[in-house]
């Protein structure tokens, strides 16, 4: 008998000892490492594990007053060189392949395309009757008669008329021409994305301007980015940004568009902002315009949570792409104290980028609940399985 109770004490011991070990060592582990969910940690360990994964100096950048005037200077004030290389002034129109050109000579109906018609009350021929639409052939040339092949291509209609009038003088004396465009086919832009109408629109003689294009097309969707205009032509893009270009008092009717360009309007929705941790609506966010303030994504996220947050902690990570490896790309990481209502200021002026993360940490005392919340059901179930055992 008592070889039976000294057995059941020993194993009673042996499962206080474990349960003990078990308390001791929940209590000697970090929150910050063993807390559920994600966590950033302080500043100085956040820079440890950059630096373990062997990330740029100077990963984590502490958001003080010399960076956002840093940042309002980097915020270009002139119009980027990309942007300006597309302004232009509107040229006349020169006549390219596809194209029909109406061509009438004055007094001699027998050099036109079709019959003249006759009136039916007088019985005479009226030339502004007569159709006189040439097409001009892929090699730029139109057939002429008594002139054979004419090439068209690349001259305005004055050229054109300048130059019918010196050959066809060989055969006519004094001619008058009248040269004018009858439809334009040769000169196409594409407009794609977040417009009404997007497909192809024709150039005529009018030089079509970014705005116009975007007119045509029957104006901007309700998700259109207007900070996000992309214009690509001869391989190479360029981002436009509509309300900057207002705001610098630039005028967007500068920007002429060539034939075969390619424009497109992004959806706000590619350039989201996401709002995560400790606050009390995480969610992702839409830009206005292209711009989007710190303190402007913790209000629409409803703020930090006053209960489990620490506004000493609160983080902007930003993708910083690695212009010799476009696909190794590093982070960028921006530290907010918060602690004082001042520091708002300071997010406030910080501006965001699309696709930039903001987080909120947990305070050190809420990851610590956690992981008590974690650990006391494995020992209740573990108590009473050994009282249940001694008994």
């Amino acid at each position: 008998m008592r070889s039976k109770v000294s057995t059941n004490d020993s194993s009673f011991t042996n499962r206080c000892t474990t349960i003990f070990a078990i308390i001791g060592a929940a209590f000697a582990l970090s929150a910050c490492t063993f807390s559920p969910g994600m966590h950033m940690g302080s500043p100085t360990a956040v820079q440890e594990s950059f630096e373990s994964d062997e990330a740029p100096e100077g990963a984590l950048t502490k958001i003080t007053k010399d960076l956002i005037s840093e940042q309002r200077t980097n915020l270009s004030k002139e119009v980027k060189k990309d942007v300006q290389g597309l302004f232009g002034v509107g040229k006349a129109y020169r006549i390219g392949t596809g194209d029909i050109v109406n061509i009438v000579v004055w007094g001699h109906p027998e050099l036109a395309l079709a019959p003249a018609t006759s009136n039916r009350s007088t019985g005479s021929s009226s030339q502004a009757d007569v159709g006189n639409g040439y097409n001009v052939n892929p090699d730029g040339i139109i057939q002429f008669p008594l002139l054979g092949p004419v090439k068209l291509a690349g001259l305005t209609e004055n050229q054109a008329r300048e130059l019918l009038t010196r050959r066809l003088a060989k055969y006519v004396k004094d001619p008058q021409l009248t040269v004018r465009m009858q439809a334009y086919r040769h000169e196409r832009v594409y407009v794609d994305g977040e417009v009404r109408e997007p497909g192809l629109q024709t150039m005529d003689d009018i030089p079509m301007t970014l705005p116009e294009a975007i007119n045509r097309a029957g104006g901007f969707t309700p998700t259109a980015d207007r900070s996000s205009v992309i214009l690509t032509r001869g391989g190479v893009s360029t981002e436009i940004n509509l309300p900057q270009l207002t705001r610098l008092g630039v005028n967007p009717n500068k920007i002429l568009l060539a034939g075969g360009d390619l424009l497109r309007v992004v959806d706000r929705n590619e350039s989201k902002i996401f709002v995560l941790g400790e606050v009390s609506a995480p969610r992702a966010l839409q830009m206005h315009d292209g711009r989007l303030s710190l303190t402007e994504a913790l209000g629409e996220a409803g703020g930090a949570n006053t209960l489990t947050s620490d506004p000493n902690q609160i983080y902007v990570i930003r993708k910083v792409p690695n212009e010799q490896n476009a696909d190794n790309a590093q982070a960028q990481i921006y530290h907010l104290d918060a602690g004082s209502p001042s520091a708002f200021m300071l997010a406030n002026d910080f501006e965001l980028k699309p696709r930039d993360v903001v987080y909120v940490d947990a305070a050190p005392v809420v990851r610590w609940n956690r992981v008590i919340s974690n650990v006391l059901p494995s020992y209740d179930s573990l108590f009473i399985n050994t009282r249940n055992t001694t008994k």
